[in-house]
């Protein structure tokens, strides 16, 4: 799918779809086909596939190509499916127009366009729209990271309560819980590692324009930002990591406990389980059993000898 924007200030205009392309400021493709590749390419641009964009080597994802720069980031969003991915989004940003070409949903494509005015960049200018668009995406991935501490603090009140009660299945729910949250904040530092490059590779290249210095302070700006959350996502996998091995922890207690039960109901049975297996012996003498109080002198001696492991026990500390 193919979205075209013209530029003015204090707004982007969605073009309609019949329009040409040579107006627009800046072009998004979203898993683009091969008519869309064809407009685009007809502009003079070559266009990345997403087994280029997938590259893992820096030359992949940062590089300049016939006037234009080809910048690469990992962004979290929104599957085909509706599945919770990262995947890789490339910026072509030239003086002309500014090209985005992804193969999933980043929530701030969708927003961008109705708050493109409210950019601290603008949106008057390609270089403009694609700080404006990393902007955005800074700030989604705040929220993210808000959004991973708030769970994290449910999941803390639920794992250090004082009441007890819980179980293993409750357990294993809190500690899938936490595993999710350590799988977002992932995808948010992989974010932010990709960003904070991309935006250094911004301020290498802009050159001399006229405006270069007041972006430069915007780009500079937002890479203070991508540092604070860096230190804030540190601290926040910090706290994944004790939330997991807390929750192990209790794992282990409700398992010990459970155990400790079973062999404490085992014990208490070892004394009578000697008692009849001393009784049931094919000896050929044993008076007692021609007695009449044979039966329940045997009866108390087995009981009498599961509550005196049982006192025991108690006396102990052990149950």
């Amino acid at each position: 799918m193919l979205s075209a924007y013209a530029l003015a200030p204090g707004r982007v205009d969605l073009l309609p779809p019949g329009d040409g392309l040579a107006r627009a400021g800046w072009i998004d493709l979203m898993q683009p086909g091969p008519q869309d590749l064809a407009r685009v390419q007809a502009l003079g641009r070559r266009v990345p596939s997403l087994q280029e964009m997938e590259g893992i080597e820096i030359s992949n994802r940062l590089f300049r190509e016939e006037g234009a720069d080809y910048m690469t980031v990992v962004l979290p969003g929104l599957s085909a499916a509706g599945d919770s991915v990262a995947g890789p989004v490339a910026f072509i940003l030239s003086p002309e127009r500014l090209i985005t070409v992804r193969h999933h949903a980043p929530r701030p494509f969708q927003t961008f366009p109705a708050r493109a005015g409210s950019a601290a960049a603008g949106c008057d200018a390609p270089a403009r729209v694609f700080l404006g668009l990393l902007e955005e995406t800074v700030a989604r991935l705040a929220d993210i990271l808000e959004g991973i501490s708030h769970e994290l603090d449910t999941a803390a009140r639920a794992i250090f309560r004082e009441d007890g009660g819980r179980d293993a299945r409750e357990l294993q729910g809190l500690l899938r819980a936490v595993g999710r949250e350590g799988e977002r904040l992932g995808r948010v530092r992989l974010a932010l590692i990709s960003v904070e490059r991309a935006l250094s590779h911004f301020r290498q290249t802009i050159g001399g324009a006229g405006d270069a210095a007041a972006l430069t302070a915007v780009a500079e700006g937002q890479m203070r930002d991508v540092e604070a959350l860096g230190v804030h996502a540190d601290f926040l996998a910090g706290r994944i990591t004790l939330a997991t091995d807390s929750t192990l922890g209790m794992i282990n207690l409700a398992q010990n406990t459970t155990v400790r039960i079973v062999s404490v109901v085992a014990a208490l049975f070892l004394p009578p389980t000697l008692i009849a297996s001393a009784y049931g012996m094919n000896f050929a003498h044993m008076p007692e059993l021609d007695q009449p109080w044979g039966y329940p002198l045997a009866l108390g001696l087995m009981l009498g000898s599961a509550v005196a492991t049982y006192v025991y026990f108690k006396w102990r500390g052990w149950m």
